[in-house]
């Protein structure tokens, strides 16, 4: 799953879901826009298999796309890349109130726009290479609502 570095500069990031039109969608986009690139691409399985998200900018604006329905029905969401616990907890008071929680850092703000507010340390958890720490890591992102950094380090470490 592909989620913004701790390096990258942009702290809001765009998510997009394509309904398994998602390479179409790249080639698309980045046609249209001289200054746009695909950063990198991740498969289902083998590197020859199905494409299951990206990572693409177009004019310097980052984007996260995946492949396939979403199970929200969240098309287009906007990922706020946290520092800290604290940080987390007031965008998510903030940007709940008078909205929807979710599960798994998703929530609706009271205009209806989509948000996740996440860890920038989760992409680091989930894209190990021991496979088994990612697991636990998401595994424990699964059980959640609002994102807690002191338990996915801890599934992580388990």
């Amino acid at each position: 799953m592909p989620v913004q570095s701790q390096n990258s500069p942009q702290k809001v990031t765009v998510f997009l879901w394509f309904n398994d039109s998602l390479q179409e969608a790249l080639n698309f986009y980045t046609s249209i826009f001289s200054n746009s690139k695909i950063i990198s691409v991740y498969h289902k399985g083998a590197k020859s298999g199905p494409i299951h998200s990206a990572i693409f900018e177009i004019d310097g604006l980052r984007i996260i796309a995946f492949n396939g329905k979403s199970e929200k029905n969240e098309e287009t969401s906007l990922m706020i890349r946290c520092e800290t616990q604290e940080e987390i907890d007031k965008k998510w008071e903030k940007l709940s109130a008078g909205g929807q929680e979710s599960r798994r850092g998703w929530l609706k703000d009271k205009f209806g726009v989509s948000w996740q507010v996440v860890p920038s340390v989760l992409g680091d958890l989930l894209e190990d290479k021991e496979e088994g720490k990612s697991k636990r890591v998401m595994d424990q992102m699964l059980k959640m609502r609002k994102l807690d950094i002191m338990a996915l380090k801890e599934a992580y470490c388990f």
